[in-house]
């Protein structure tokens, strides 16, 4: 039986490693096309692949297992559970496969994509630009239907020439230009705020008018701190929550 095929990942060595293992394995679970294989990879050739003890990796997958994402069978295998409750929380220690993670899994559709004027409270992050490439999506629940998230992206444009519509649809915009276009991405910076839904979200993610709603910011900076991509995402109360764990060391 052919096994999945995780993507690779660059750990960094100031965070747990079995955390990034983790989320680097769950967004490719999320991400997979309904062809993927649901079969994993033996703990010790996910250990090679990622780098770590077998260990490490198998404190990942127990991550994985607690959350209902993957199934372990003795003497089986271990398999990606295709009917798993997409929409949990996710606990956010840094890195940036924690934010794919985050952002994955779920069916996309993409509304809207063009260039448009640079929004006068996102104009610090594109201090160079008179416009910018921007993509609207709306993310619903796989086996309901049911919307979950709208996020809208404003790319520089020379990084969106490079970007495929059809990978928007599969990935989360942070996957698309750090694996596919090449972008080299140090950090982001999250901001969630809770507002309340306003007619046109309201509509989107079929909630009452002036229900609870989570705003997200995410602002994806380069290595040499150029901001690259500002995502605005609106998360539907009831659905999601965010933890935030601080490492001491």
């Amino acid at each position: 039986m052919t096994s999945f095929a995780p993507d690779s990942i660059v750990l960094n060595r100031k965070l747990p490693l079995w955390y990034q293992v983790s989320q680097s394995l769950r967004a490719s679970i999320l991400g997979r096309s309904p062809r993927d294989p649901l079969r994993l990879p033996t703990e010790e050739q996910l250990a090679v692949h990622y780098g770590v003890s077998v260990l490490t990796m198998r404190q990942a997958l127990k991550e994985l297992e607690d959350e209902g994402l993957i199934t372990r069978h003795r003497r089986r295998g271990t398999f990606i559970e295709p009917d798993a409750r997409r929409g949990t929380p996710v606990r956010l220690l840094g890195s940036v496969d924690a934010i794919v993670a985050q952002q994955s899994g779920m069916t996309t559709q993409l509304l809207t994509h063009g260039r448009a004027e640079v929004p006068g409270e996102f104009a610090e992050f594109f201090p160079d630009l008179d416009e910018v490439a921007t993509y609207h999506r709306l993310r619903s629940d796989e086996k309901t239907g049911e919307p979950t998230n709208h996020a809208v992206n404003y790319v520089r444009p020379e990084l969106a020439d490079r970007v495929d519509l059809d990978d928007l649809v599969r990935w989360p915009m942070t996957k698309v230009l750090r694996d596919v276009v090449g972008a080299d991405i140090s950090r982001i910076t999250d901001t969630v705020q809770a507002r309340l839904a306003d007619p046109e979200t309201a509509r989107l993610l079929d909630v009452p008018l002036l229900s609870p709603i989570l705003h997200y910011t995410g602002v994806t900076y380069d290595t040499g701190g150029r901001p690259l991509d500002v995502a605005v995402i609106h998360y539907r109360g009831d659905r999601f929550s965010f933890t935030v764990t601080l490492d001491a060391t």
